[in-house]
């Protein structure tokens, strides 16, 4: 799925991944968020959990994107809400982004780690940014269910892409992190976040129908329509995830 099919699909979505209004508040309270938290937040997408918190709590944030139809969305949140004098968003690739090291105490990177090539690179480009006592927050999909081998052509992933629900946990432990909290998407949610992106889809194939990826974008709604319905609501799943390094002996 390229960039701008993300930003066609996404132009109604406020919040870029299957977390509700009330589970991102859900996750600040956790996270323990107050004013003199700073975080930096790897593909921020349209910037709502920074500019959020920020108005809540009156922290301070960096969000790196690529996408500047996003980030222009999100800086007119941050206007929206009088946060724009404490969060920063800056157009740069979040996989090379140079961040001052051990400079935040909230790394995050929701729903994109592509990144760094997986999960695994992903938490190793979040370690350097973040204090050694600081929080790792890391959006994922798991499986629910052991999926048939349909399931995962259907759903255009590799095979070892994503694992179980305790496998993901063993997997931030292999990458040196323990596991404090999650916050996980329940299949309603995974609809509104996927679902509501047909209707988008949809209004823009009927006003753009001679734009040069109007066929792409067809196939691809078709395609990402069977495949929810058919596979992914009943073999995937996603959260949020709390790390925190482990302490050294």
């Amino acid at each position: 799925m390229s960039l701008r099919f993300h930003e066609i699909a996404e132009a109604r979505h406020r919040i870029l991944n299957p977390l509700t209004d009330d589970k991102l508040d859900l996750l600040g309270e956790i996270c323990r968020v107050d004013a003199g938290t700073r975080q930096l937040d790897l593909a921020c997408g349209k910037g709502e959990m920074l500019n959020r918190w920020s108005a809540r709590y009156g922290h301070q944030g960096i969000g790196v994107d690529i996408s500047k139809v996003f980030l222009e969305a999100a800086r007119d949140r941050a206007g929206e809400l009088e946060v724009a004098d404490r969060v920063q968003f800056v157009e740069a690739d979040a996989g090379t982004y140079d961040a001052e090291p051990e400079a935040f105490d909230i790394v995050s990177c929701i729903g994109a780690t592509w990144i760094g090539g997986g999960l695994s690179g992903t938490l190793d480009l979040m370690r350097r940014p973040l204090r050694r006592d600081g929080l790792a927050l890391v959006g994922e999909c798991y499986w629910t269910a052991p999926p048939p081998p349909e399931a995962v052509r259907a759903l255009s992933l590799e095979e070892d892409t994503f694992t179980s629900l305790s496998g993901t946990g063993e997997r931030f432990e292999q990458a040196g992190f323990e596991l404090l909290e999650m916050v996980l998407a329940s299949p309603d949610s995974w609809d509104r976040y996927v679902a509501s992106q047909w209707w988008t889809i949809s209004d823009w194939l009927r006003a753009n129908p001679g734009d040069p990826d109007a066929d792409a974008m067809r196939e691809f709604l078709t395609t990402a329509r069977r495949s929810h319905l058919e596979y992914g609501r009943e073999y995937l799943g996603w959260g949020v995830f709390v790390l925190r390094q482990e302490a050294t002996s």
